[in-house]
């Protein structure tokens, strides 16, 4: 059987001459092992049929041959980075496993490669970028800088082989894409060679007449251009040639088609009416040392021939761009009164004006580690320097989004959250029924509730439920304040459906007994019972907390004249509490203690507390009363919120005869080899305390644990707590 080529004859000879350029010209040498293990790879992937064409028809393996050999070409041939780009497809389809990658090349092909795999993974919908929110996860991804150079002549490379793409929307899309983000991006990181090019590529897609238009007029006037620039020149080089010490070079360049055609937008004149077409350029062969002092005698030596406009000169001698671009701008008046710009650099200013930020540390030469940390630093802090500035007669802005994480949904669609969002919060800003519903999510195809805290480009799916309804507990959860908002919204609408619920089920109470109902009469009783809003005493009712048959009897007490004014004291099962509760909380203690009979209460989880600590009570809605510290993080959201479910109360005096009670511990400190069995030493020495679990974490040079035990009173709590803080090396001790 005839096996179907995966290569056509003109591929093939395209692969031959990208394989010799980067075979020949890798900086640091691509080794024997290194070629061989990437051809052994790619084929097998190819084999499988792993890599297929792209959504254009262009074969992935040559586009990433040609993005190889530009990236040598404009930032050097720096073997981990090629590397990184040849064996991109192999690991994004399983056919490589990142952990051979790291075990044969190291940490950084593996950091290069794990960026690239998750920047990849956002063009799986789409071969171009959808929103803002797109641009700038692209952008968060980007741990390593070496990404943004790769991203750059990726699309450069994409650009230029769409030149015969005959999809013409399909090239518009692309080009629009670029002039959003990358052609802005190689702006600033001083790839102007490599910007000028996409952006006439952009242009050439984008406003093809146009650009065939200013072409053509370009290539019509090429001749007297030339003509004018050799009489420009002349003088020039005759004064520079009196000067012995200088070597140098002079180069007329004619600026791109789209920069021209800006100016013709800017200056609103035609293209006969625009005489700065071209700039020449100086350049000098200069010691470091004489640099600036060079510079500056040739720029008199122009300024002596030509009359210069005092406000087109720009000194990036004395103050580099941020991107380290270094020159001397100047416009002068040349012959036949046209202006005419000059750039005066020498040839390492030269190459860094051509090849960026990368070309600085590359002509000092990088021989080590520690140089090409220090190049990403500076592209780094570049690009974590992006302000607001004229790119193309445009203004652009991007900043790179520290404080905030951008996560999927199971379609594709972005959603931008602040760091330490939890499920709830995106469950909330995509859809507030989503978010009242949501039970918990599947990130990245595992299940997690719904106070998970989400990372950057987490694919998310909100799991729902109709039977649940959003919680008092969920604001706590909630990071975001549109999520916090709507759950109180959500929290408030439920009060109201419940409110009007007991209080029709209250109405229809009074008809059943025959008890003419009064409006004002209950309104009063509502208040004399210590709620100052009708909602509050409805909602109570609705949760169980106040007894309808009970409400009923004190409305008869109130309407009766001869027992107005008297106070009733009603018993709750073994402790009491009076009908006068303005206050909000009754007069009475609750005493706790282990026979404690006709009381239904139990001991609150969230808190723990422990026989000693100062406590109070809380009446549920079920009845039963839940005991909690003073200090429990919920005790002022419950006090604020039920007043009049608060019940004092305090242990008893009496032994307490053997009672162990729950408590955890966290603790938190410097991660030294036998830190933990010194804690847990000191805890099995202690009477009356059992441990019952223990949960250690580390994080680089600290660790953080918890500790589970069982205890029976406070004074030993607190004895337990300073010897544990004691140990060396415990930074914290916390009770949970």
């Amino acid at each position: 059987m005839e096996r179907t080529e995966i290569f056509t004859q003109e591929e093939k000879r395209e692969i031959f001459e990208l394989n010799a350029v980067l075979r020949k010209n890798i900086e640091g040498g691509l080794l024997p092992t290194d070629y061989r293990f990437i051809k052994t790879e790619i084929g097998r992937a190819l084999e499988q049929g792993k890599i297929a064409r792209d959504s254009f028809g262009f074969h992935p393996v040559i586009i990433d041959l040609q993005t190889a050999a530009l990236v040598g070409q404009e930032i050097g041939h720096h073997r981990e980075i090629i590397i990184s780009i040849l064996l991109n497809r192999c690991v994004q389809q399983g056919v490589t496993a990142i952990e051979d990658i790291k075990a044969k090349f190291g940490v950084s092909v593996t950091n290069i490669l794990t960026n690239l795999t998750q920047i990849n993974s956002l063009y799986a919908k789409s071969p171009t970028i959808e929103s803002e929110n797109f641009r700038n996860l692209l952008l968060s991804f980007t741990n390593d800088m070496r990404i943004i150079l790769i991203m750059i002549a990726a699309r450069l490379v994409l650009l230029r082989r769409l030149f015969n793409y005959d999809n013409k929307e399909a090239r518009i899309q692309v080009a629009a894409e670029a002039s959003k983000l990358y052609i802005p991006l190689a702006h600033k990181l001083g790839f102007y060679k490599l910007k000028s090019e996409m952006e006439d590529l952009a242009m050439r897609y984008t406003e093809s007449d146009i650009y065939a238009e200013l072409s053509r007029k370009v290539e019509e006037t090429a001749a007297s251009r030339e003509d004018y620039i050799a009489s420009f020149i002349k003088p020039i080089e005759t004064r520079l040639k009196a000067l012995p010490h200088l070597k140098y070079r002079i180069k007329g360049r004619t600026k791109s088609i789209n920069s021209i055609w800006q100016k013709m937008k800017r200056q609103q004149r035609p293209f006969e009416q625009i005489y700065d077409l071209f700039a020449i350029r100086i350049i000098i062969d200069s010691e470091p040392q004489n640099e600036k002092g060079e510079c500056w005698q040739v720029y008199s030596i122009v300024a002596d021939l030509y009359t210069p406009n005092p406000h087109r000169l720009r000194d990036w001698l004395s103050v580099p761009k941020s991107n380290g671009y270094e020159s001397l701008h100047t416009t002068v008046m040349g012959p036949e009164g046209r202006w005419v710009e000059v750039q005066i650099r020498t040839e390492r200013m030269d190459t860094i004006a051509e090849h960026g930020l990368a070309a600085h540390w590359r002509y000092k030469g990088i021989k080590s580690e520690k140089g090409l940390d220090n190049l990403l630093a500076s592209i780094r802090d570049t690009l974590q320097n992006l302000s607001e500035e004229d790119v193309n007669e445009n203004k652009f802005k991007m900043e790179l989004y520290k404080d905030e994480i951008f996560i999927f949904t199971p379609r594709g669609d972005l959603f931008r959250l602040p760091k330490g969002a939890t499920i709830l919060d995106f469950a909330f800003s995509i859809h507030t029924g989503l978010g009242c519903k949501c039970t918990g999510a599947l990130v990245n195809g595992r299940n997690v509730p719904i106070r998970h805290v989400l990372n950057n480009g987490d694919q998310v799916e909100i799991i729902t439920s109709n039977s649940q309804t959003p919680k008092q507990a969920w604001l706590t959860i909630a990071q975001t304040g549109r999520a916090r908002s709507k759950i109180r919204q959500a929290l408030k609408e439920i009060t109201a459906r419940q409110a009007d619920i007991a209080r029709e089920m209250l109405v229809r109470k009074f008809k059943n007994h025959k008890i003419e109902y009064d409006e004002g009469m209950m309104d009063h009783l509502i208040r004399k019972m210590g709620f100052k809003r009708l909602t509050d005493f409805y909602q109570c009712m609705a949760e169980g907390g106040i007894d309808i048959g009970e409400v009923i009897k004190r409305y008869q007490e109130l309407t009766t004249p001869q027992n107005e004014g008297n106070e009733v004291t009603h018993s709750a099962g073994g402790y009491t509490y009076s009908n006068d509760i303005e206050a909000g909380r009754s007069s009475d203690v609750l005493v706790i203690e282990r026979n404690l009979k006709g009381v239904d209460y139990k001991l609150s989880k969230c808190c723990n507390p422990v026989f000693g600590d100062e406590i109070f009570g809380f009446v549920t809605i079920s009845g039963g009363i839940s005991i909690h510290r003073k200090d429990c993080s919920n005790a002022p959201q419950l006090r604020e919120r039920y007043p009049y479910r608060i019940i004092e109360a305090r242990w008893s005096d009496i032994d307490k005869n053997g009672s162990l009670f729950p408590v955890m511990l966290r603790v938190v400190g410097h991660d030294d080899i036998g830190i933990v069995n010194n804690i847990t030493s000191i805890i099995s020495q202690e009477k009356g305390v059992i441990m019952r679990g223990i949960n250690i974490e580390s994080h680089d040079t600290l660790f953080s644990g918890t500790l589970s035990l069982l205890i029976d009173d406070n004074a030993k709590l607190r004895k337990l707590i300073d010897k544990i803080e004691g140990v060396k090396g415990v930074k914290q001790v916390k009770r949970g």
